[in-house]
């Protein structure tokens, strides 16, 4: 018979002890272990059991590539590095309403067409509200789509069968439990538990199934629970974008079948999640050929593997106040007040007594420090009142010193520019590793930020560096 243990479980990193202390001694936090009942099986000396496992050298093994359920959902398949593993563990997270269940009843439903079974339980949902969403965004509901909404992780094991699925989704992973144990849904001990049961079902030799789950996020934008969940799965997919707006960005932060750090983008609508499938359009303001307005540039930047032509715009006004403004929405306030630093010393643009207010078209995220160039320029732009040609793309970091830095891919950068048509590109000196030819790309090298704001308003001076 089996009988109950008392442990004591860090909530913030997992961590087990066997009493109570007031401070983990793994993540220093106070105040965050919590007593856990478990239920132990009788111990069996470890020693005396015959393994029949046979250890196998690393050359002798046969490599094979898993096999993929291939979704209608383009930017789906490409985060998830070409479609869904059948023999897989995803964990997919996001802040609440940003349209996990959403995306995931489409992909539900996507697989469904295909003739694979798909089982859908959730511990947060009733079967009701469930068939409400799916009538509201889904065109039609297949007939191969169960529901189960129950919080007993064992009925929805038990239902996988029953149904014989192909697809898993469990919504979300912090509501489940295993009746095993006695702790409270959401406790690390009842998350790894239940993660490593649907993992046992997902690699199942005899019958491999896909499982995705949803983790729940915490205020500081990391998946609920222990970090040990995040080492388990598969892929972690983390969608990115405020519920007050459209733009969804959805990223791998990990994937074992995939590139790591690959990107979708999806436009949140009432019909559900709509793919982006060109996103260079989606995030420039579309105006007649010709047509320049003074405060917006043109850079590259790379998401996954997929380079994206962004639109930043910038308005610089006149301050009366000692402390003029600096407002930037999609693009850090220090990377802003540096290069507005670069701008005043290297540049010799004069915004001293001047509010600047920078952000992108579309909102998305500006990451990367190839875009500071772009923004430098759209600064300059809206100071001066003057438009930059709207056939020119600027892709270079900048230093201190005033001086351009090269990026990294710089070579698949220039490529998408010149696919999107755009005439020219100012890059760093010296960042080109081999001479290439484009259909309508002329590349500029230039050594220093002055140098590339003479170049475009077509102004010659000394040089002031």
């Amino acid at each position: 018979m089996a009988k109950a243990k008392q442990i004591y479980v860090c909530t913030s990193c997992g961590q087990v002890y066997s009493k109570w202390q007031g401070r983990c001694d793994g993540c220093k936090e106070w105040n965050t272990i919590e007593e856990q009942v478990v239920e132990q099986n009788k111990k069996t000396n470890a020693r005396a059991v015959k393994s029949n496992v046979i250890s196998k050298r690393l050359v002798d093994v046969t490599g094979s590539s898993s096999e993929r359920i291939i979704t209608g959902i383009g930017e789906f398949n490409r985060v998830m590095g070409g479609g869904i593993v059948k023999d897989s563990l995803t964990i997919i997270t996001a802040r609440p309403g940003a349209g996990k269940s959403t995306l995931l009843l489409q992909v539900a439903q996507d697989v469904a067409k295909q003739g694979l079974n798909v089982l859908y339980a959730s511990g947060e949902e009733s079967e009701s509200q469930i068939k409400n969403r799916a009538e509201r965004i889904l065109e039609e509901i297949p007939q191969n789509i169960w529901i189960h909404s129950d919080v007993s992780l064992n009925n929805v094991l038990a239902a996988v069968e029953e149904v014989d699925a192909d697809l898993i989704i469990v919504d979300s992973i912090q509501t489940f439990i295993m009746e095993e144990y006695s702790s409270r849904p959401g406790s690390p001990v009842q998350t790894m538990e239940c993660a490593n049961a649907l993992l046992q079902i997902a690699k199942n030799g005899s019958k491999p199934r896909a499982v995705i789950i949803v983790g729940q996020m915490t205020k500081d934008d990391e998946i609920a629970g222990v970090r040990a969940l995040e080492h388990l799965v598969d892929a972690v997919l983390m969608i990115e974008g405020e519920s007050s707006e459209e733009l969804r960005g959805v990223t791998a932060t990990k994937n074992r079948f995939g590139s790591t750090g690959e990107s979708a983008f999806f436009a949140m609508t009432e019909r559900g999640m709509v793919p982006i499938e060109n996103p260079s359009e989606y995030f420039m303001t579309q105006r007649e050929a010709g047509s320049n307005v003074s405060g917006s540039a043109l850079t590259v930047i790379r998401e996954g593997s997929r380079p994206i032509i962004v639109e930043i715009e910038s308005l610089v006004s006149t301050s009366y106040t000692p402390y003029p403004s600096r407002i930037s929405e999609n693009i850090r306030r220090e990377q802003l007040n540096t290069l507005i630093s670069i701008l005043e010393q290297r540049g010799k643009v004069q915004l001293f007594d001047k509010n600047v207010v920078v952000k992108s078209t579309g909102g998305i995220k500006l990451k990367e420090q190839a875009v500071n160039l772009a923004v430098a320029m759209c600064v300059v732009s809206s100071e001066r009142g003057k438009g930059i040609p709207s056939d020119t793309v600027f892709i270079a970091d900048i230093g201190l010193t005033g001086e351009l830095q090269r990026v990294p891919t710089l070579e698949a950068r220039l490529k998408e520019a010149d696919r999107m048509g755009y005439r020219k590109a100012y890059v760093a000196k010296r960042s080109l590793q081999r001479q290439l030819n484009f259909k309508n790309l002329q590349v500029l090298e230039k050594n220093t930020l002055s140098e590339v704001i003479w170049s475009v308003f077509e102004e010659r001076k000394d040089l002031p560096f």
